[in-house]
């Protein structure tokens, strides 16, 4: 075999390994080629480029931890919270340079969902037939740990195809909308001057941006890494909405691809 074409395969080859290929991996995903009208990235490596091509479902579990974040009563809030997520990619990959991604819609549940903020005393004002005066009750201690459940089924995420440059890594940036139900007003509200106590409300709203990654595994198998910024506002359903205005929460996960 002449020199050159031996030294071009072995450039070809080194150039493979360099770029995160291993070549054991594109053997094995050499003999299933995507179906003729799946419309393949040649951007991304081999076994993503191939699941990418065919909109596949993602499904996994979850664990998120954070904190509140900005005035000073708020950074003292922690939130934790695990659940269950499933997803499916709907489009191909679409957009110019960086920019360039899939769009995947999914929606996340999650049965435990916990609150720990700071306790303190407060007193429940009443109106009373003099308008001069008011009837105190209390004090009451409040704030603690508030339990719950929460439901985001709107996330709409933006797979960046053309940051893949790795291998394995596929960084994502999204959107979302979700509801939390409590076992008690949240949050917990101070004393107020005002000739009523002003309530907050059992219900949340959580609208959300983040970013994040999924670092496969192995084919089909993805660990995912992101960070939240989550306001929480009820919305005016009760009498005050001082909500969470900001807080961050990470989020740790395993998801089955198919």
């Amino acid at each position: 075999m002449p020199i050159h074409i031996i030294f071009k395969a072995l450039l070809f080859l080194a150039s493979l390994c360099i770029a995160g290929f291993p070549i054991t991996l594109i053997a094995q995903t050499s003999s299933s080629r995507p179906a003729p009208d799946a419309v393949v990235d040649p951007i991304l490596p081999s076994f993503v480029q191939e699941m990418l091509s065919h909109n596949p479902l993602d499904y996994g579990v979850f664990f998120n931890g954070g904190s509140g974040v900005g005035s000073s009563d708020r950074s003292s809030y922690t939130f934790f919270s695990a659940g269950a997520r499933a997803g499916r990619v709907l489009t191909d990959p679409i957009g110019p340079g960086v920019l360039r991604g899939q769009f995947e819609y999914s929606a996340e549940i999650m049965p435990w969902w916990q609150a720990n903020t700071p306790r303190f005393q407060r007193y429940f004002l009443s109106a009373t037939s003099d308008p001069n005066r008011v009837a105190i009750a209390g004090p009451f201690t409040t704030g603690g740990t508030y339990n719950g459940i929460s439901i985001t089924p709107v996330i709409l995420r933006w797979d960046l195809t053309n940051l893949n440059t790795h291998g394995r890594l596929l960084p994502f940036v999204q959107g979302a909308g979700g509801l939390i139900w409590t076992n008690h007003k949240f949050p917990p509200v101070g004393p107020f001057s005002a000739p009523s106590h002003q309530g907050t409300s059992v219900w949340n709203f959580t609208p959300q941006f983040g970013v994040g990654f999924q670092y496969f595994v192995k084919p089909k198998r993805s660990i995912t890494l992101n960070a939240n910024a989550v306001h929480i506002s009820n919305a005016s359903l009760g009498d005050a909405n001082p909500g969470v205005n900001a807080s961050v929460q990470f989020q740790l996960g395993y998801s089955w691809w198919k």
